[in-house]
């Protein structure tokens, strides 16, 4: 089996029931009942309940851990009890209960939790953004971009068009906008700017006899 898992957090469904598994991610939320430990162990994939309990060699570790701990877990595939299903998840019919716990990351307490939506002032969420890209809904909004991003190229290129990668440090333009500048290291006292647009760069593409040209370009204003 390899050393961190066997599966993803978000992989296991109803055939996998019966399974010994390996996952690994961070301790999304832990919920104590009556003894009974709940682990959502969350990775790029998914959310997987996993399920510990006195019973089970693993408890003692389980006791200890806290949000954002990155562990790997150990454990068999089985069916959630009948009423606890979550149909919000992939996963949400299955639970791993778990035979064996490993610590391979403990964390301190959070500065903003990563469980939840709460709102955070713009300082504390840039500073700790390792921690706010975490959150459900930034992690959705980057997958669903880069998603949105493949779809373009994808059409783009089979109506013929050609992707260029145009420069990102230039002369400065006479744009609507000021310019942002990077100062040159090899000419001491001069610098680049950022582009506020790649039309000039187009322009010179077009001239040069490319055909049916595009760009997914950043611009900086």
């Amino acid at each position: 089996m390899h050393r961190y898992r066997s599966h993803t957090c978000g992989a296991l469904r109803e055939s996998d029931i019966g399974q010994n598994v390996r996952l690994s991610g961070w301790c999304h939320r832990i919920r104590d009942h009556g003894g009974v430990l709940f682990i959502d162990l969350r990775d790029h994939y998914g959310l997987t309940q996993c399920v510990v309990d006195p019973d089970s060699p693993a408890f003692k570790v389980a006791e200890k851990l806290r949000s954002e701990w990155v562990v790997r877990i150990d454990g068999k595939v089985r069916r959630r009890p009948e009423g606890t299903d979550n149909l919000e998840l992939a996963t949400g019919l299955v639970e791993v209960y778990a035979t064996d716990i490993e610590v391979l990351g403990p964390a301190a307490e959070l500065p903003m939790p990563v469980f939840g939506e709460q709102e955070y002032p713009e300082d504390i969420r840039l500073k700790y953004r390792f921690l706010d890209l975490r959150r459900e809904k930034l992690h959705q909004n980057i997958i669903k971009r880069g998603q949105i991003i493949d779809s373009i190229r994808k059409r783009m290129k089979e109506q013929g068009f050609f992707e260029f990668q145009t420069p990102i440090l230039t002369a400065s333009s006479p744009e609507g906008a000021r310019d942002f500048l990077v100062p040159s290291r090899l000419h001491p006292g001069k610098f680049y700017a950022l582009p506020q647009a790649p039309q000039q760069f187009k322009q010179l593409t077009m001239v040069a006899g490319f055909d049916r040209y595009f760009q997914i370009a950043p611009c900086f204003r």
